[in-house]
């Protein structure tokens, strides 16, 4: 699932509950050995169907260096206001309703997730994090916070249900380009799972992650 986010972070990004004191974690590094996720040729989808104007979304594992993965990953919009959005990052190409991105950088541990390309970059999701946790998005002023940690199985995958963190990301700087929120959901042998996007028009849209491979 790790994998998908480096296509839909590139792609689309680019665009408290808990009563304990909020704490950051400073650490600009992810730790762990590396998951099986992030081997070449590893395969990240999201739904088959169209969600949005945004259908075949998909990116592979082309390489991989210094335990970072680098992944090219491709998807068809015919949605105006995401394609709108997405043209503001110079990673990205767009001709008519194909859109692609080459190179977005992800490490990707038994630990967690680290995105390590200029477009969000920073800590996804340390799977040992507690609720408040927190981690800076680079040098953006934004942070990504973990919201909530299931104890029981409660979160769709596919056909089954599974324990997963929630993680907001609140994007001050990019609500001009229509962005207001991030939502990351991960799970420790899967990875990431989903990612919903909050707009400026107060819509939203959810893309559930595919991945080829997990961790054991």
């Amino acid at each position: 699932m790790k994998k998908l986010i480096t296509f839909l972070l590139a792609l689309i990004m680019l665009a408290g509950i808990n009563a304990c004191k909020k704490k950051t974690d400073d650490s600009n590094d992810l730790g762990g050995d590396s998951s099986p996720m992030a081997a070449v040729g590893t395969v990240v989808t999201s739904s088959s169907a169209t969600i949005s104007g945004v259908s075949n979304l998909t990116a592979t594992v082309v390489s991989q260096s210094g335990g970072v993965s680098y992944y090219n990953g491709s998807g068809i919009i015919t949605n105006s206001a995401f394609k709108n959005i997405l043209s503001n990052f110079s990673e990205i190409t767009i001709h008519g309703d194909s859109v692609s991105v080459t190179g977005f950088k992800v490490k990707q541990t038994l630990d967690g997730i680290e995105c390590q390309s200029d477009i969000g970059p920073g800590i996804i999701v340390k799977y040992a994090s507690n609720v408040g946790d927190s981690y800076q998005v680079g040098s953006t002023g934004r942070t990504r916070t973990v919201v909530s940690k299931s104890s029981t199985d409660d979160y769709y995958y596919g056909f089954f249900l599974i324990k997963v963190m929630q993680v907001e990301e609140l994007t001050p700087s990019l609500k001009s380009i229509g962005v207001s929120k991030v939502t990351y959901w991960a799970n420790h042998k899967f990875g990431l799972v989903g990612i919903q996007y909050n707009f400026t028009d107060g819509s939203s849209v959810n893309f559930p992650v595919y991945c080829s491979t997990s961790n054991e």
